[in-house]
């Protein structure tokens, strides 16, 4: 079994939309683990701001069927891929880990880890202890150096926050 870490993001109808996400991957994955509800204001753009959750997996599955898992539940959701990449979402699935792989063609470990807090935070919520395959520090040491050097606006909920 891999264990893989995902990201879900969702600035449109955000509760309904992660919600509904959420029941798709319990119905493609085991062992989930979703980490505490993140918002932040959208990113490269003029939007409302978004809700993000960390999300750990195991599956039996290849790398490459779990991007085409994703994909179709962003489809079904009614994500449209012909929107410029920053502007508003329905919904975002994002693999950001697969075990310790790196595969730079699919983005894996996903370079948004280093950039953006709303990915670094709810991966270094779930995981603390467990390095990065490449920058060979644990999530929470780089969550730890990200907050002494970057500026970021990033609210952290109780994930019961979804289901009010």
């Amino acid at each position: 079994m891999s264990l893989l870490h995902l990201n879900i993001g969702s600035n449109q109808d955000k509760r309904k939309n992660i919600r509904l996400a959420l029941a798709s991957l319990e119905s493609n994955f085991t062992k989930i683990t979703t980490s505490s509800l993140y918002e932040s204001p959208s990113e490269g753009f003029s939007g409302s701001n978004f809700y993000n959750i960390g999300v750990n997996v195991e599956t039996d599955k290849t790398i490459n069927d779990v991007v085409n898992i994703l994909h179709d539940i962003e489809n079904s959701l009614g994500r449209d891929r012909n929107l410029p990449k920053f502007s508003s979402r329905i919904i975002d699935l994002d693999l950001v880990l697969y075990d310790d792989d790196i595969n730079d063609k699919l983005n894996i470990p996903r370079r948004d880890i280093l950039k953006y807090a709303f990915v670094l935070a709810p991966l270094a919520e779930l995981n603390p202890n467990d390095i990065h395959p490449q920058e060979r520090i644990s999530y929470l040491a780089l969550w730890k150096g990200f907050q002494s050097t970057k500026e970021f606006d990033l609210n952290q909920y109780n994930i019961d926050k979804l289901f009010d």
